[in-house]
């Protein structure tokens, strides 16, 4: 009985040990390195919260301050000082490089054009993904292509990089044409029942073309049986959003009904993605991304480091994931931006329909029209710089690595906020909260004091694969609205966007739609 007493003690100790090594000896390691060589970040307040409890209060002071300010109606688009008060305030505070903790996990914020010139120029694998991708918002990505990292990664880059290869895309055109011209004849219909003037609150519309186009493209024939599935990833984006404890230990196994809806819905999700994979063998083979994916995931044990234990299942799954809610949410939200900027702003549209108009004859982009439509890319350029899909671009240190005379420490996840970058003042000029396609008249290169700091797509190695086929579709879709469409914003617009995963307008965006009037 002895015996056993103090085996269960010195299990309970060696227990406590690893957990206060994982809660508090790792974390300070960490700090310290940075610490020692100049980086500064806010102390963290909490043993299993770390600076979480700071970024509450910091969030809770401003809705005080701004419920207590006298409501203003203009269109600001310096939303990151809303959303993210904590990053802008501890920037100014311990300038483009800090330190932070969310639970257990350390960030190294970056906001430095040159240190993010240098990641990007990092080709080793040396920098992952973070693990919280694939863990705390796992539900959502998985082990995709987006969450993973190493010879996994690289092995998938392999296989679904082709799929996004320009000639590809240029495959897609006339299916994106037709899906929008589809949905557009519903708007034409309700504007020319409503005496030629209607107010349409664009958002679902946007979203549900954008699904359209990427479950033909993904999935082919069996892209009518997304619509169920993309229902409920977007039901489980919400629910994930609203997730705070983010790198806390266990956070994601406590009995909350949060956790219980997200367990729910991952498992449907997972079902119901294998059921258009069980029906997709059953048919005839087509050459789509999930035909793809499945002639891999055959050959994937025999090209993988033989360590790795792949779930062939997982590996399917994740990716359809990942293009169901990575391959519309994005497009859909910057077209619904880009509509919601240029009604504001009636001349950039003037302009982006007069060069519509000029360009495609008939009305109906072609691949060649596409690439004269200069306009409305820097339109297009300047809301992905207002309005960027993505928020962070996160980068894991899997290995001690150098980044501009630092000495990164192996374990700390490098973060760069990307709106930070594109709404910085010193970079891109005094109006850089100001709608101004204007400063892409010289492209990228010519539009802001350093190149490197518009990143709307990620960076380097680990760029979007889906960008062109993005750019594509966004200007397919918003040339045929120009074409056929003048629109103001209504009265009823609240701007107010909101991070859902990425950034949406919280209220929708209701636009007057009216018919353009053609010459006789």
């Amino acid at each position: 009985m002895g015996i056993l007493l103090v085996g269960i003690i010195t299990c309970i100790f060696i227990l406590l040990g690893y957990v206060y090594e994982i809660l508090v000896l790792k974390p300070k390691r960490v700090r310290l390195k940075l610490e020692k060589q100049g980086i500064k970040g806010p102390k963290p307040s909490s043993l299993l919260l770390g600076n979480i409890p700071e970024i509450i209060q910091i969030k809770t002071q401003l809705k005080k301050s701004s419920h207590d300010s006298t409501l203003d109606d203009s269109i600001s688009h310096d939303w990151t000082s809303i959303l993210f008060p904590h990053l802008k305030l501890w920037q100014k505070l311990y300038g483009r490089m800090f330190i932070y903790s969310t639970g257990n996990m350390q960030f190294l914020s970056i906001t430095d054009p040159n240190i993010v010139k240098e990641i990007t120029h990092n080709t080793t694998i040396d920098l992952g993904k973070p693990d919280y991708l694939s863990k705390d918002r796992g539900p959502l990505l998985g082990q995709g292509i987006v969450s993973s990292s190493g010879s996994f990664w690289t092995y998938q880059r392999k296989l679904i990089s082709p799929e996004f290869f320009p000639d590809k895309i240029k495959g897609m055109l006339g299916m994106m044409v037709e899906a929008s011209t589809s949905m557009l004849n519903s708007w034409e219909d309700t504007i020319k029942n409503n005496d030629g003037m209607a107010e349409i609150t664009i958002d679902d519309d946007l979203r549900n073309l954008s699904q359209d186009i990427i479950a033909k493209a993904a999935f082919g024939s069996s892209f009518s049986k997304g619509k169920h599935i993309f229902a409920k990833i977007r039901t489980l984006q919400g629910l994930m959003a609203k997730t705070i404890h983010v790198g806390v230990p266990g956070s994601r196994y406590m009995p909350t009904k949060s956790n219980w809806q997200i367990r729910r819905l991952e498992k449907e999700i997972h079902q119901m993605i294998l059921k258009v994979v069980e029906d997709r063998i059953k048919a005839k083979r087509e050459t789509d991304f999930l035909q793809k994916i499945l002639e891999g995931a055959n050959t994937c044990t025999d090209q993988l480091d033989p360590t790795l234990k792949i779930n062939i299942e997982k590996l399917i799954v994740d990716n359809c994931k990942t293009m169901y809610f990575g391959g519309h949410e994005t497009t859909s939200s910057t077209a619904t931006w880009c509509l919601m900027l240029l009604a504001a702003n009636p001349d950039w549209q003037d302009r982006a329909r007069a060069e519509v108009l000029h360009v495609c004859q008939d009305g109906l982009p072609t691949v060649e029209d596409l690439r004269n439509l200069k306009v409305l890319t820097m339109i297009i350029q300047e809301t992905l710089r207002l309005y960027p899909p993505a928020i962070f671009a996160s980068r894991s240190a899997l290995q001690e690595s150098k980044l501009n005379n630092i000495q990164v420490p192996k374990g700390i996840d490098i973060q760069v906020t990307i709106p930070l970058l594109h709404h910085d003042p010193e970079l891109w000029g005094e109006d850089v909260h100001k709608f101004n396609p204007e400063r892409f008249a010289n492209g990228i290169a010519g539009a802001c004091n350093a190149p490197q700091a518009y990143v709307p797509f990620g960076f380097g190695a680990r760029l979007c694969l889906g960008q062109h086929f993005a750019m594509v579709e966004l200007k397919v879709v918003l040339s045929i609205i120009l074409s056929k469409f003048t629109f103001s914003l209504s009265p009823k617009y609240r701007h107010s966007p909101s991070f859902r995963l990425i950034i949406e307008p919280e209220h929708g965006v209701p636009l007057l739609l009216g018919l353009v009037r053609t010459k006789e």
